[in-house]
């Protein structure tokens, strides 16, 4: 029986009603659903296009809707990884959402049956935070990419990939007008063993400057360009007046505090002791944030690339940012000396450095300075003329004050307090490497720091007493089974763990105190930071586990960050703070915001992590042959990685060259033991190597042991035992 009309849906109802469907659903389908008359289905197709403009739905021409960065529940999916257990994994070979091309579980029912590269039909189901999917027909084989660098070698050419794992190297069938030391994309053709590729596109020199952070960019798929609707709509919008109905703080000394080679600048602070009795001792303080939801409304044109992108990615040569450059660097950014839109919160903090109220409201200001963390900390340190004298007095002095107090509260809430220096690298004006070494971590940084999480903190609260939508940042508390494996790690250190205890950010702060300052502590800091989940962004709020907050939303960074232009939106629309308001839809959407916006940080996350490397592997490829000082960060059967320090990288020290005595791999205590000599290496273990290859092009680094360290004789192809049971370790020949 025909379902009887109650109206058009809601945007809500109708993206419920696509998550519980069991078939495809098109218009027909939600149309008939809701027994829509023939007057509301005309109504119903112009409510499907504003939300397909919105983003929230997204369909390829012709075809069912599914949620934005949803699965369909039927699709073509490309077989992308087998792992060493057999579990297949795949990837839509169509994604037409804004979403990264998500990564299902594949049922393979043959066992083995399904490789890289096979095409099927399959149906999709959710199945907690992913999707499992169900073949239903094999389809022909399709072209799979390969993105490498071509070489010349007995008179032929070959392609040699730049992903780490990539063994081989691959036969060039056709290089179009591509030559040796062109970075291509190639489409493998051709069937194991005789699998040849074929350039599809020239990307150019891999070593030139500032190359390195594009192969990250092509590898992922990130986009660079922005459409010719975004950059015309950015120009007129960066044009438009800021108004007179907004709360006038220009004669406030609200400063700017960054790193020295910011690309933008999201926020700004100020803080003044409180005059109300009530708060004796305490303080008032603003952190000024670029009022982006003023200039990028829901479902514009830059709104959809924005949320195409999810947040900027920042590379040592570039920054792809989020927003047109007109917004990002210019309009947006607070800059010294101008007027600009920001979007503040006013905070009252208790002497001992408890939040005590806030309010939100839409500013007009003028930052008195950017400062950069080097120099406002040497200013506080007493260094003369790092800042401007006044400026030291009426703005930084009174910063620090208050911040003494939220550090006294953040030393009582005691979040996880893990060392782990962020590596920079230094390039010149011709984007050539000066160096890289690790960020010094600086008081400034830490005060900006609890500013932020402060602000953070104050929008969620705000959110929740509105009662309205919250995108929270959400981090959950480690899963037993990292904790057990954690335990099992620090037993090999004669370090007890007990997993009875509740868990909190201070048990991990503890058990570093107890490790103190020994050779291993950075490996056990390592292995506490893969203990612990990753955060993500919902509208269901599950904690802060690191930070030991309750409620937690990212406020402080719009310019970069898509997550908190929606908060901005929120706090907009709760507020009456005029247009730029959170839409229906989009409220309805959170959860879908939410997972495409993780995804998307994650993507960002592996490009900045992956350039880096590359940086680092070609400012140590003037060292190939040198003799440095490393440490061990992992044991596997094959071999030990290690790191070279104060520079970073990852290089393998392969088991077949540490010479002719049998290896033994200790799994529990993750270490390669000599069963003649009893030579041991092991996690956070400190020792000399020389460095035999670096590939800037991968990232990869290659060591090998130096006299004094271990035989260097080649050994031959071995049996390498595993406690308990010996195992047959085939090691794989070719580059890395």
């Amino acid at each position: 029986m025909k379902k009887r009309s109650s109206g058009l849906p809601s945007p809500k109802q109708i993206l419920d009603f696509i998550a519980r469907s069991d078939v495809p659903a098109g218009k027909r389908e939600i149309a008939r659903a809701f027994g829509l008359s023939a007057q509301e289905k005309i109504a119903l197709k112009s409510l499907l296009k504003d939300m397909a403009d919105e983003g929230l739905i997204d369909s390829a021409p012709g075809r069912a809707f599914h949620k934005m960065g949803g699965v369909p529940k039927v699709t073509v999916l490309r077989i992308v990884d087998v792992t060493d257990d057999g579990t297949v994994w795949g990837s839509p070979e169509s994604w037409h959402a804004d979403a990264p091309v998500p990564r299902l579980r594949v049922r393979d029912r043959g066992k083995g049956a399904l490789g890289v590269g096979d095409r099927v039909l399959a149906r999709t189901e959710e199945a907690g935070s992913g999707h499992i999917a169900h073949p239903m027909k094999r389809l022909a084989r399709g072209e799979e990419l390969v993105l490498g660098v071509l070489r010349a070698e007995g008179g032929k050419l070959w392609l040699a990939g730049v992903e780490k794992k990539e063994r081989r190297d691959f036969a060039v069938s056709d290089a179009g007008d591509a030559a040796p030391g062109d970075l291509v994309l190639a489409e493998k053709t051709g069937r194991p063993p005789r699998i040849t590729v074929r350039v599809t596109e020239r990307l150019g020199d891999p070593f030139a400057p500032r190359s390195f952070s594009m192969i990250a960019v092509h590898k992922l798929g990130i986009p660079v360009e922005f459409s010719a609707d975004t950059l015309d709509e950015a120009a007129q919008v960066a044009r438009q007046p800021l108004g007179d109905d907004r709360e006038d703080l220009r004669a406030l000394p609200i400063v700017a505090i960054d790193p020295e080679d910011a690309r933008d600048h999201d926020d700004a602070v100020w803080a003044a002791p409180d005059d109300d009795p009530g708060n004796a001792g305490g303080w008032r303080a603003i952190v000024a944030i670029a009022d982006v939801s003023f200039y990028v409304r829901p479902g514009s044109a830059i709104d959809k690339d924005a949320r195409a992108r999810g947040n900027s990615v920042y590379f040592p040569d570039r920054v792809v940012p989020m927003l047109p450059e007109i917004l990002s660097a210019d309009v947006c950014s607070l800059k010294a000396g101008e007027d600009r839109a920001a979007l503040v919160c006013h905070l009252q903090i208790g002497k001992a450095g408890a939040l005590k109220g806030w309010r939100f409201s839409r500013a007009v200001v003028r930052i008195r300075a950017n400062i950069a963390y080097e120099a406002a900390q040497a200013a506080i340190d007493g260094v003369p003329d790092a800042v401007a004298p006044e400026l030291v007095e009426e703005a930084l002095k009174p910063l620090w004050a208050c911040w003494r107090a939220l550090a006294t509260a953040r030393a009582r809430r005691a979040p996880l307090e893990l060392d782990l220096p962020e590596r920079r690298v230094m390039l010149d004006e011709k984007g050539r490497i000066l160096s890289v070494a690790p960020r010094e971590r600086l008081d400034a940084h830490r005060l900006i720091e609890d500013y932020m999480i402060a602000a953070n903190v104050a929008a969620a609260k705000a959110l929740e007493g509105k009662k309205a939508p919250v995108m929270y940042r959400d981090h959950e508390p480690p899963a037993r089974e990292k904790l057990v494996a954690l335990k099992e790690y620090l037993k090999t250190f004669g370090i007890e763990f007990a997993l009875g205890q509740v868990i909190r950010p201070a048990t991990f702060n503890h058990l570093l105190d107890r490790v103190g300052e020994v050779d291993y502590r950075p490996q056990v800091m390592e292995q506490v930071l893969r203990s612990q989940t990753q955060a993500y962004y919902a509208p269901t709020n599950s904690g802060h586990f690191g930070l030991a907050l309750g409620s937690y939303a990212h406020f402080t960074s719009p310019i970069r960050r898509y997550a908190d232009l929606i908060v901005h939106r929120a706090l907009v629309g709760a507020y009456r703070l005029g247009p730029g308001a959170l839409s229906e839809g989009e409220a309805a959407a959170m959860a879908q915001i939410g997972t495409s916006i993780s995804m998307l940080e994650r993507r960002a996350m592996e490009a900045e992590r992956d350039t880096i490397d590359r940086y680092v592997a070609a400012f140590l490829s003037e060292k190939v042959g040198d003799v440095l000082d490393a440490r061990i960060t992992g044991v596997q059967s094959f071999g030990f990685f290690a790191t070279v320090e104060g520079v970073g990288g990852d290089g393998l020290v392969a088991a077949r060259d540490l010479g002719r005595e049998y290896f033994r791999y200790d799994e529990a205590a993750r270490a390669l033991v000599g069963d003649e000599t009893g030579t041991t290496y092991s996690s956070g273990m400190r020792l000399k190597l020389r460095l035999a290859e670096a590939n800037p092009v991968s990232g990869a680094l290659r060591f090998e042991l130096v006299d004094g360290e271990g035989s260097r004789d080649p050994a031959p192809r071995r049996v390498i035992k595993r406690r308990g049971r010996p195992a047959n370790i085939r090691h794989q020949g070719g580059r890395r």
